[in-house]
């Protein structure tokens, strides 16, 4: 067993079925269809825990918790258990956004610089040109997690430093030409916040969005968290891969820096109120309303095309005419419906949330496992909730993670013949790179027990051993649970080293864990 990354299921598929009409929403109660559908799930995958949140027309609002917050120990999963909702969190990034757009304190489509005059693109020419909409809509140029290693791991990296580093980050494709998921830009969305406000992003949302609500449980940033009713950390650790084998507990990497792009903490008693808004347009359960229903059309509006597919086909019966992001929220067809969703991962944490607007249902779905299975719980509940054809998302997820492993495996890198071609004193000393700072390389040990160890200096977690995987070619081993090794390629020129390129060692490897996006040249 494997985790699905975020880089799965963030392009979750999902699309037309057939272009007759769907049943309406069933009025007797589904409860006990909701709950064997999780409960299936959890057998047959070993999820420790799960809850959900299920809104739809004519009936009361459901939420339950099932299973176990942590492995090993008796507290269970229940409505007030909190998670980590991570990119859940870009909608309400947006919606502070559209706040300050309706007071005429911010332009969706200004540019940037009029707010934080040393924002900078490594292109100078498109400094001006990158726009509020622009850093909320992944289609600034920059690539997939490209930079994420400012934000995640855990490191010292504030939101200034961040701000700093995006002039470093070298564009994988034409401004405005395509689409990659990246999260710095949400960082910057929420300085924009913090400069015209005057206030912490934190303060902010607080004040005109989670308080204006009345999110029980709710908070901005895992420091931040103090009680103790809080969903554990997961991840399959004891196979070839992380990703594969039995569930063990892993803990928590973020920071308060990057709580524009995934910090908010949440559970699915608190997250009602924001999906009964999202569905009424800006209007809150009290009836007096938070945003309007411009913003709210704003917001769901496609700014950016995520992919586009020929449809259903048999064997994925909701596979995708075409997909879109926002602001905030990724657009799409789901069965002959729109579709408005996010996911959102952390180490240790996989959710989901869903709105079918039109059906006035919302679907929330939150695990305390890396695996992507809430998209799948997501699905199968959907379709209940709609009348769908039958289709066996349990089997599919099943499936699916075998094949994904298969190739992880044929995928992964091999050790090949061959060593150091230097003194291993001549690889340490300090590796320097423009927007992540500096990576150290020393000797440990003396004589036949010498060996080279690697530290990210801004990042604790990201610190271990190197072993040998090649001519000057090492791989790191990171402690288990910590983060994803990586496969370092040292530079050797003239008898000297000059740098060092790192990729991820797995190809299952989150891609926040962007390795490839450093320059590191040795100082």
């Amino acid at each position: 067993m494997l985790r699905t990354d975020r880089r799965s299921f963030l392009t979750l598929t999902a699309g037309l079925a057939a272009a007759t009409a769907l049943p309406a929403v069933a009025q007797t109660s589904d409860t006990a269809q909701i709950d064997a559908i999780v409960e299936a799930f959890m057998e047959k995958l070993a999820l420790p825990g799960v809850a959900v949140a299920v809104i739809r027309p004519g009936q009361p609002d459901y939420v339950k918790g099932y299973g176990v917050r942590t492995l090993g120990k008796p507290d269970k999963v229940d409505v007030h258990t909190q998670f980590g909702v991570a990119s859940n969190t870009k909608a309400f990034t947006a919606a502070a956004l559209a706040l300050l757009v309706e007071e005429k304190k911010v332009e969706w489509d200004a540019p940037v610089v009029r707010y934080i005059p040393e924002f900078k693109m490594y292109d100078s020419a498109l400094t001006p040109l990158v726009t509020v909409r622009d850093l909320l809509s992944h289609r600034a140029g920059l690539g997939l997690g490209q930079g994420d290693l400012m934000l995640f791991p855990a490191s010292d990296h504030t939101r200034e430093d961040q701000l700093k580093g995006v002039q470093f980050l070298k564009p994988q494709y034409p401004f405005r030409s395509g689409y990659a998921y990246n999260n710095v830009m949400f960082t910057i969305a929420g300085l924009v916040i913090e400069r015209v406000s005057g206030q912490t992003y934190e303060r902010f949302v607080t004040e005109r969005l989670l308080t204006p609500l009345g999110m029980a449980d709710t908070v901005l940033g895992w420091p931040n968290v103090t009680g103790s009713n809080v969903a554990g950390r997961h991840a399959r650790l004891t196979g070839p891969l992380r990703g594969m084998g039995d569930y063990k507990v892993v803990l928590p990497e973020e920071t308060l820096s990057f709580s524009p792009a995934a910090g908010l903490v949440t559970s699915v008693t608190g997250i009602l109120p924001w999906l009964h808004t999202q569905l009424k347009k800006g209007v809150m359960p009290n009836g007096q309303r938070l945003f309007s229903e411009a913003s709210s059309r704003e917001m769901w509006k496609p700014n950016t095309m995520v992919g586009a597919g020929m449809g259903p086909t048999s064997e994925m019966p909701t596979a995708a005419l075409f997909r879109t992001y926002g602001l905030g929220w990724f657009i799409q067809d789901y069965r002959g419906l729109r579709l408005v969703s996010h996911s959102g991962g952390l180490v240790g944490q996989v959710t989901q949330q869903a709105l079918l607007p039109e059906k006035g249902i919302a679907v929330a779905v939150y695990t305390n496992v890396e695996d992507g299975a809430s998209g799948q719980i997501r699905n199968a509940i959907l379709d209940l909730l709609i009348g769908a054809p039958t289709y066996d998302w349990l089997k599919a997820a099943v499936e699916g993670t075998a094949k994904a492993a298969d190739k992880a495996l044929a995928d992964a890198p091999k050790a090949q013949p061959g060593g150091p071609s230097l003194p291993l004193s001549a690889y340490a000393g300090t590796y320097r790179d423009a927007w992540y700072g500096d990576v150290t390389v020393a000797v440990s040990g003396k004589g036949k027990t010498a060996r080279l160890t690697l530290d990210f200096t801004r990042t604790p977690r990201l610190k271990g051993p190197l072993e040998v995987f090649g001519p000057d070619v090492f791989r790191t081993r990171f402690p288990v649970g910590w983060g994803e090794d990586a496969v370092v390629t040292f530079e050797v020129k003239d008898g000297k080293v000059a740098g060092m390129k790192l990729v991820a060692y797995s190809p299952l490897a989150d891609f926040s864990f962007d390795y490839q996006d450093l320059d590191l040249r040795k100082i």
